[in-house]
């Protein structure tokens, strides 16, 4: 898919005197969104554009790590942005590429997935943005980015408590499994931040960005938001795999308390068994032709058995 964007009227406060608008195709100074484009979209972009296919292919690759890249005056910018997505009915957290190409007349993104990010921006969700403004464009959509890592971090604090008290009352492995891939997550979006990190250094020394005062603040709260993402991940990390360890002993002392009760009930079953073999019909003895014989053993089964479950559980054997 393709779209075309520009902003259209006079940069002031009024926000109605600056609309974005869907353009039909190219123009200079618009914005060029790609989402899992098709050959004949990368082509017809690229020739647009004058571009190579690396600067929008590797965007589309799950496994690209974040980098920048320049040629020919055009810029690359890749990074990991959080999405999440539904498993049943649990959501699963993980991280895709951005891409985002700085060319002399407008800006490209390129990502597999339609993703809330790009969205808002699309949705006129964001003060200040104007397409023909290429460096500030990008950096509100990195500082977006950091936000959005933020709020997903927030929501997997929730779903961690809510899981934590589920696992005070179970003994199931359902829940351990959740954690499991909360952590999974975790991991996911420590390994991206830091490497966003990475970008976000190299983007202070593109004189693209140093040109502008304002736009080298905006750098710098960037930074900021994606180093308190990275604390908070490494937080939240440590926290659960803390209750991790912690509640999977408490499910393995649980368990040996559901063997202990069992061992009881196991010691004081197999006393009538016993009991009832010795006085067999097979075997000679004084309760042979007694009438009470049955009432006698049954009884005495039952009395010598709640003996050894009370001397069991109050010599504290198990």
């Amino acid at each position: 898919m393709i779209k075309f964007f520009k902003t259209v009227g006079e940069e002031t406060n009024i926000i109605a005197n600056c609309e974005l608008v869907n353009l039909d195709g190219y123009q200079s100074g618009c914005w060029i969104h790609l989402v899992n484009p098709s050959e004949d979209e990368i082509k017809q972009v690229c020739s647009s554009l004058n571009l190579e296919n690396e600067f929008i292919k590797p965007a589309l690759d799950e496994e690209e790590r974040p980098r920048i890249e320049t040629e020919n005056g055009n810029t690359m910018i890749l990074v990991d942005i959080p999405i999440v997505e539904i498993d049943g009915n649990r959501n699963i957290y993980s991280t895709i590429p951005l891409g985002v190409v700085l060319t002399k007349e407008c800006i490209v993104t390129v990502c597999l997935k339609e993703n809330p990010i790009v969205n808002d921006f699309i949705n006129k969700r964001v003060k200040s943005f104007y397409t023909q403004y290429k460096s500030r464009f990008l950096l509100q959509l990195l500082f977006k980015n950091a936000t959005f890592y933020l709020y997903y971090l927030r929501h997997i604090e929730r779903i961690s408590n809510k899981i934590e008290n589920d696992l005070q009352r179970s003994m199931k492995k359902k829940e351990l499994t959740q954690l499991l891939k909360l952590e999974k997550s975790l991991v996911y979006f420590s390994t991206s931040l830091k490497s966003n990190e990475v970008v976000l250094e190299k983007l202070m020394k593109l004189d693209v960005i140093k040109k502008y005062p304002e736009d080298t603040e905006l750098l710098e709260d960037v930074i900021i938001e994606n180093r308190q993402a990275m604390e908070m991940t490494n937080i939240y990390s440590s926290i659960l795999s803390g209750t991790m360890d912690a509640f999977a002993s408490i499910i393995s002392n649980n368990l040996n308390i559901v063997m202990k009760s069992l061992t009881i009930v196991t010691i004081a079953i197999s006393i009538p068994t016993a009991v009832s073999s010795f006085f067999g019909m097979n075997v000679p003895n004084f309760l042979e032709n007694n009438p009470m014989a049955l009432p006698f053993i049954l009884g005495g089964s039952v009395v010598l058995s709640a003996l050894a479950t009370f001397l069991l559980m109050r010599r504290k054997i198990f």
